[in-house]
């Protein structure tokens, strides 16, 4: 299989559209690393994307009655900007489904390609089960963004570069991992000429299916209901067949990173480039920083960092920059007892010492007590941490929700406090897709049983919506309040005993 994934690379001319994108040592990474890094530059392409490359690669292959038909794919991302510009290249009328909560900045860059966009459905499987229906029914080619060899040989073009570009010695490749079709490409070609080189994949915590795959020894299927779209390009229910077979062989590792560590990852980048990835092209970046600071990782290695992309809505920056700050570990979020009393904030702020303040926040609790949630910036070092933590120790009673989604999403944007005398409210964190009627989806759901006595909603630039509600329902209530709340289809988690909303606004 092998020796056949090689000779495939080897004639994936893909450079009628694509680039040899640039290959930069990252300076300020380096340093940081105490390592060389050097940043494969995908993100240069003409769609901002590596996946150019594949599309091409499928489709110039078709005979003429092919591409006379046309072509079809599902995607509300890169792929579906690469299908549309190789299509044009080609002369090939390219069909699009994407799903309707798609934003309409990645819409309208598909449309100037040239291809057909059909919006359906909420979700990419309910958009790629519409795309096969079409394929059947008109005889479209269906462009597959990973389980297809074609378009796994294309994307393989960059492994092929990346050895060309840096003749000296490399220790391990770093890459974004969604359906495979990269990693896979990228990882038989390197295999085969350098087998010493380690190739490593880089998935989101929360839509890790060629970690669940590889762990398993099987393709597994994640949870619809369970997966992270905050990096969206990377967010796949299931790697391909194809893709699992070739990845047993050439793929060393997997390593999962978090959200807070991908935003910290984009700032990276950009300080070395100027550049902003998108969450998923920036993978790479964060998993190679988690790998390096392994303590039994030795210093000085020779890496590299395929920036996969760079098609990220420009009103999603507010959420990556306030996160940027958690995932380098330079702010810690705490809720801080301090005493109700004249001087109190004073002495509590001596105590913090010179350091900036980029959150305060106070919550009257009682006559004798507040809740403070403060957010602190600190050193990278985890010492300057722990040295802050246990001086407050000695004087305060904290709990640090540096990592509690809902303080982090929410609470630290809301403003009031507790409401007194408020019985059985009970507190939901939901997303759902961003698109017209979707809210009035949600709230219809509810009903008029259940008084909805607090909301929260911000408008992070994806694809979904995220929300805390707080609903009263008395004991006896819950079970049919559960119920009502899966009925609507949102998938959502329940927070009534976060200790975010119990000290801060219960």
């Amino acid at each position: 299989m092998q020796n056949k994934y090689i000779k495939k690379i080897l004639e994936a001319d893909v450079y009628d559209v694509a680039i040899q994108s640039p290959m930069e040592q990252a300076q300020v990474l380096s340093e940081r690393l105490e390592s060389e890094v050097f940043l494969k530059r995908e993100d240069l392409q003409p769609v901002f994307s590596f996946k150019l490359r594949g599309a091409y690669n499928k489709i110039r292959q078709l005979d003429a009655a092919s591409r006379k038909r046309g072509v079809i794919t599902a995607s509300a991302g890169n792929h579906a900007q690469g299908v549309a510009m190789a299509a044009q290249k080609l002369n090939t009328r390219a069909v699009i489904v994407m799903g309707k909560n798609t934003p309409s900045i990645k819409v309208e860059a598909v449309r100037r390609w040239g291809a057909r966009v059909i919006l359906f459905g909420e979700s990419y499987d309910q958009a790629a089960a519409h795309a096969a229906a079409l394929c059947e029914d008109r005889g479209y080619t269906y462009v597959h963004p990973f389980d297809d060899p074609e378009v796994i040989a294309g994307q393989g073009t960059i492994g092929m570069e990346i050895l060309r570009q840096h003749t000296g010695g490399i220790d391990a490749i770093f890459l974004p991992v969604g359906g495979g079709g990269l990693i896979c490409g990228v990882g038989t070609y390197i295999k085969y000429l350098r087998p010493e080189v380690k190739i490593i994949g880089v998935e989101s915590e929360g839509a890790a299916s060629m970690w669940a795959a590889l762990d398993a020894g099987k393709r597994v299927k994640l949870d619809p209901d369970e997966l992270d779209q905050f990096a969206d390009g990377t967010a796949t229910l299931q790697v391909g067949k194809e893709n699992f077979k070739l990845a047993k062989d050439c793929v060393d590792e997997v390593i999962r990173v978090n959200t807070d560590e991908i935003c910290a990852a984009i700032k990276d980048i950009f300080e070395d480039t100027r550049t902003i990835s998108e969450p998923s092209g920036a993978l790479s970046i964060a998993g190679m920083k988690k790998y390096l600071e392994r303590a039994d990782e030795p210093k000085g290695q020779r890496c590299v960092a395929v920036v996969s992309g760079a098609n990220v809505n420009f009103d999603r920056l507010r959420h990556i920059s306030e996160r940027t700050e958690i995932g380098e570990r330079r702010e810690i979020l705490l809720c801080v007892t301090i005493p109700e009393q004249p001087g109190s904030f004073r002495k509590f702020c001596h105590a913090i010492g010179k350091r900036a303040i980029t959150e305060f926040n106070y919550r009257y609790a009682d006559k004798n007590s507040a809740q403070v949630l403060v957010g602190v910036q600190t050193n990278a070092d985890y010492a300057d941490k722990k040295a802050l933590l246990e001086k407050l120790g000695r004087k305060y009673s904290f709990i640090d929700l540096s990592e509690n989604e809902v303080a982090v999403l929410h609470i630290r944007h809301m403003v009031g406090g507790r409401s007194m005398g408020l019985n059985n409210e009970r507190l939901f964190r939901f997303e759902f897709p961003e698109r017209p009627g979707a809210l009035l989806r949600f709230l219809t759901g509810i009903g008029s049983r259940h008084n909805i006595s607090m909301f929260h909603y911000r408008n992070h630039g994806s694809a979904w919506a995220r929300v805390l509600v707080g609903v009263q329902a008395a004991d006896d209530e819950m079970m049919s309040l559960r119920r009502e709340l899966r009925d609507i289809g949102y998938r959502f988690w329940e927070e009534t005993d976060n200790p975010a909303y119990r000290l801060l606004l219960s």
